[in-house]
């Protein structure tokens, strides 16, 4: 990967936060000209925060052929409490989301989730996912644990770059995810290196990166999401499960396309 991309994609990414955060407008944001539709809107993030720098060939594939395997391999985040809770954790809701974007296909994204688990420990789960499954798109939702058990973020790099070694060999695209933003917590666990981490591999690696962090504290920030709130009710997770699966659709989907136009172009 040349210096030059990567700096164009650093560029795309910091132009919208060093532009400032702006507040939201009663819930809701114009989107493409338009007010979106109101459960939508609360989901919205600025322009640049979420969005596909590289191409995802697999996808673009997947979607021709009409049929797309995702597996999300991730941790006990990945999932949401409850006897309903599988169905309204996001990688419930982003299978929906998709298959509503891409009528026609058949969508199936299978969550292989498990709590406390580290980068390490989740880069020896790849290749029976892969043998499973084989995924055109596998997004690996990772780091908290890593930042709870206070691994080096060298050795937490180092696991990161083998994973995305094993799945790129195994012919899957990928969406790396890092960890959640708390307010609550943040003082007492450092997960910001461990973030930071997961940016610089994604981009030296042309990886897209689903900077779940920041898209968390941007919802705080501008009030969409008082996650400073303590409660025992599901209402605000689900809501937060469902954006999520939202701005993942809206991820590959973009990926998808960078892959058709790179081939027209070439054409």
């Amino acid at each position: 990967m040349t210096g030059a991309v990567v700096a164009r994609a650093v560029l795309r990414r910091a132009l919208p936060v060093l532009a400032g955060l702006l507040p939201a407008l009663a819930g809701l944001w114009l989107v493409g000209g338009a007010w979106a539709e109101p459960e939508a809107a609360l989901c919205q993030v600025p322009d640049g925060l979420v969005q596909a720098d590289f191409p995802m060939p697999r996808v673009a594939e997947a979607i021709a052929a009409k049929r797309l395997d995702i597996a999300v391999l991730g941790s006990a985040s990945s999932a949401l409490a409850g006897p309903a809770g599988s169905g309204k954790s996001y990688p419930a809701r982003f299978e929906a989301a998709l298959a509503a974007e891409l009528p026609g296909v058949t969508v199936r994204v299978t969550p292989y989730a498990k709590a406390r688990q580290s980068a390490a420990e989740m880069e020896r789960e790849i290749a029976p996912v892969l043998a499973a499954q084989k995924p055109a798109l596998v997004i690996w939702q990772t780091g908290t644990a890593d930042a709870i058990r206070g691994i080096d973020p060298e050795d937490f790099r180092t696991a990161l770059e083998d994973g995305v070694a094993s799945l790129r060999a195994g012919g899957a695209d990928i969406v790396l995810m890092n960890m959640q933003f708390s307010p609550r917590t943040e003082s007492m666990i450092a997960v910001s290196a461990y973030a930071d981490v997961m940016r610089f591999v994604a981009l030296q690696h042309a990886v897209n990166l689903f900077d779940r962090f920041a898209v968390m504290k941007h919802w705080n920030e501008t009030g969409v999401f008082d996650l400073n709130a303590a409660t025992k009710k599901m209402d605000m997770a689900e809501r937060v499960h469902d954006c999520f699966g939202r701005l993942l659709t809206r991820l590959v989907t973009e990926g998808a396309a960078l892959t058709t136009q790179g081939e027209k172009t070439n054409d």
